[in-house]
């Protein structure tokens, strides 16, 4: 038990990670989250890439790179403008940005069984 003690107690504590901070002048750092923002609130849950493509087409000026988005994303997701959430699909996880207002999409599978004994009884 006194040995379990002093392991636990002799371990550092995980160096607090410093704050994330886009390397944009306020204007344009509010400019890039407005418009970020308005994309995944009127498109829905989106990916990275699928984020990088609707900024392109959007042709936002400011971002120049996907890692700048990157960065971006993850400084409104500190901010608690965006979440995160995982999607599982099969053996693989997608993870996916959208607003804080937003419902996840949800997996509706066809109850075909429920429908064919349903239109038996009928007849």
């Amino acid at each position: 038990m006194f040995t379990t003690a002093v392991k636990y107690l002799g371990k550092k504590p995980k160096p607090a990670m410093k704050a994330l901070e886009p390397r944009f002048r306020p204007e344009q750092n509010q400019t890039i989250s407005r418009a970020i923002f308005e994309l995944l609130k009127e498109h829905g849950p989106l990916s990275v890439a699928q984020t990088w493509e609707r900024v392109q087409e959007v042709g936002i000026k400011d971002l120049t790179s996907k890692t700048q988005m990157k960065t971006v994303l993850r400084w409104m997701k500190e901010r608690q403008k965006l979440k995160q959430i995982c999607n599982h699909v099969g053996p693989n996880k997608q993870f996916l940005y959208t607003t804080w207002f937003t419902k996840p999409p949800t997996v509706t599978q066809p109850r075909s069984s429920v429908v064919k004994s349903s239109q038996a009884k009928a007849t």
